[in-house]
């Protein structure tokens, strides 16, 4: 089986998602858009095709729909044309968990966590079998502030992060690749519709400038790729502390501290 050259991208329509279409249909690769704003898309897929020469087919869905999300699943699972995923359909949430209805938490954790879990599961046996092909998870530096005070968005991009990197164990040895693309503060419709003020947001990236780092990350095979960090010692020394960390597990009884009451 072969990897095909169409890139599928989710949250298209606008922002990041908008941003790759770009820079993918530039480097001369067919694209499958997908998104709620069908008008959107078929605006973004008409001047993609003129500028690009591409082929650009629009998918529309709300991948919260659980039949919308089948419909995408379908296509990664069986359309052999499709060698990259861009996973980058989400929202943002602002404050706590004080400030959250039980509606906007399910909502949220369906297109932030399950969906994007379950387009990477649709696609993955296809490219395990066929030896390559590329996911890229879209999370975001929240996911690791708990500081913040978003703490259910913030726990959704962390999950992000954790099952690219697990992701990446599991399928880099079958040529898999998979990148976690985790940016900052990002000047996109996503605080808006968050109900944030970005004029109170300082020193917001501008998307363009985002995505053309991801993709030297992509280029580079980069399992994590953090734009907005500028010395990335400190990324490989917290990952040298959480390594030391385990190795310090020892399970078949509790830690000294533990052994007497206080």
């Amino acid at each position: 089986m072969s990897i095909g050259h169409s890139v599928l991208i989710t949250g298209a329509s606008t922002g990041i998602g908008a941003a790759y279409a770009e820079r993918f249909a530039r480097r001369g690769h067919n694209l499958v858009i997908v998104a709620r704003d069908k008008v959107r898309l078929e605006s973004l897929a008409e001047r993609l095709r003129t500028e690009s020469g591409v082929e650009v087919e629009v998918l529309q869905a709300d991948l919260t729909n659980p039949s919308d999300l089948a419909v995408v699943e379908d296509r990664l699972r069986d359309d052999n044309r499709i060698g990259v995923l861009v996973n980058n359909a989400g929202a943002a949430q602002s404050g706590g968990i004080l400030q959250q209805s039980a509606n906007s938490i399910e909502r949220l954790i369906a297109l932030n966590t399950t969906s994007l879990t379950r387009l990477a599961a649709a696609v993955a046996p296809r490219f395990a079998e066929a030896g390559g092909g590329a996911i890229v998870n879209i999370g975001s530096v929240v996911g690791l502030a708990p500081e913040f005070g978003m703490s259910i968005y913030g726990a959704t991009k962390a999950f992000v992060q954790f099952l690219s990197q697990g992701l990446s164990v599991e399928l880099a040895p079958k040529g898999v690749y998979v990148q976690a693309v985790l940016p900052a503060g990002t000047l996109t419709e996503i605080w808006e519709r968050a109900g944030i003020d970005t004029s109170a947001m300082s020193d917001l990236m501008e998307v363009g400038e985002l995505v053309d780092a991801a993709l030297i990350g992509f280029d580079r095979r980069e399992t994590v790729t953090l734009p907005s960090v500028h010395d990335i010692e400190r990324w490989r020394a917290l990952e040298m502390a959480r390594l030391q960390l385990l190795s310090g597990v020892q399970q078949a009884h509790v830690a000294e501290r533990y052994q007497t009451a206080p």
